[in-house]
Parts: C-alpha cells; structure tokens; sequence
C-alpha cells in the first residue's frame, strides 16, 4: 500500500483559534515573553528546557533573533482577550518526507498553564498538521524526569512509545527522553474531542470548564 508524505513543511503563518492565536515569534512579542518569564515559578518551569530563563528584556531580544533564523520555526502564543504574548511553542523535527513533525520547546506562562489556551494552543498545531498539511504523525517528546510534561501528553491524547536512554547532555545533566505520538489514524476522534470541549458552551462566565476534555482511550477508535 502507497504511503504519502505530508503536503509540505509548516511554514511562518498565523493559526486563529477561539481563544488565542497562535503568530511567528517577532521582537514585538519580546516584552510580554520576558513578563512570562520572571519570578521562582517561572524558573522551576524552565527546569527541563535547554535554555535559562532570561535575565534581561535584551536576552529574550536575542534568542529571538536566533531562532528566527534557525531550523525550527517558533510562535507566540497570543491571548485573545489580553492581546498579549503569553507563551510560546516550536514546530520541531519537521519531516514533511516522512509525513511526521513535533511540537516541542514550549514554555507556557502561568496565565495559560492548565487552561482553554493551552489546550486550545497544542489543538490548533495538531490540527493543522493533520488536517491542511496532511501529516502522519504528530510528536511529543520530553525529559524523563519532567513529570508535568509526560502528565500533559496523557492529558492530550498522546500514546507514550517509550524511552530513549541516555539520550542527550543537557544543562550538563544527562537526559532520557520520553516519546509520545497521535497517528493520523488516531486524530479523527481526538479532534472531536477537542473541538466539544473548546466549544464556549463548556465553561461558565468565570471561564471554568464543566466537562473534562477526555481525550484518553480515543486514540484507538477510528475516525
């Protein structure tokens, strides 16, 4: 049976959903990444990344600048009500050839942790990746030891595959990494979900869900 790769790379266009919008990282988004990412909470959510969290408005100015030219292409995740930045994520390990992508390097500030916008973040790249670009796979992948990361993946629908050890140095500590996937297979159902539980009529004025998103034991029904 003939499998085709993706139609083509993700490339530096604007995502809308209900409840943010998903734009490349630009250095107008620089002040609000760096507000995100000040104080002791935000430092232990910087734990598992590759990077520190910045100390100055100049350091945010000058990751931006690198990735903005590098392989990965990076967004801000934008706060519709607010109009502010209030985090950001990376579309990585970009294979159009093989029809699988990740989405990695995401740090979501406390005013979207946990929430409709980060649910809604991560739905609006998978959809995407499925439904216009016609990915077959849709990767997570995370440090062992990053409870929360690994929690979020279950929570979103991802299969964890298993473990790859002593897998990367980072930070000068070693890592082992945690995979996790949907399959285009798997994506119909899940999309459902995902679109039921986004639907304003789940939460009460205050912005509180009144169902859970449930989105675990999905992946193995058809589409």
């Amino acid at each position: 049976m003939s499998v085709q790769p993706a139609r083509s790379a993700p490339e530096h266009a604007v995502l809308e959903g209900r409840y943010v919008r998903l734009e490349p990282v630009a250095p107008g988004h620089a002040a609000d990444l760096f507000a995100i990412s000040a104080g002791e909470e935000a430092e232990a959510r910087y734990r598992f990344l590759p990077n520190d969290p910045p100390m100055s408005l100049g350091e945010v100015n000058n990751w931006i600048a690198t990735v903005q030219n590098g392989p990965d292409l990076y967004v801000a995740v934008i706060d519709k009500a607010s109009g502010r930045a209030v985090g950001r994520q990376a579309w990585l390990r970009i294979r159009p050839e093989h029809g699988s992508v990740e989405i990695g390097a995401i740090y979501w500030g406390l005013p979207m942790a946990r929430s409709r916008l980060a649910t809604e973040a991560l739905y609006l790249f998978a959809r995407h990746a499925f439904d216009d670009l016609g990915y077959r796979r849709f990767e997570w992948k995370c440090n062992d030891r990053n409870a929360p990361s690994k929690a979020a993946a279950t929570r979103f629908g991802f299969i964890y595959e298993g473990l790859f050890r002593q897998d990367m140095i980072v930070k000068g500590e070693n890592r082992d990494t945690a995979w996790f996937s949907i399959l285009d297979s798997e994506w119909p159902a899940l999309r459902e979900e995902y679109e039921r539980w986004l639907n304003p009529e789940n939460f009460d004025a205050a912005g509180q869900q009144r169902t859970k998103l449930a989105l675990r034991g999905l992946d193995s029904q058809e589409g």
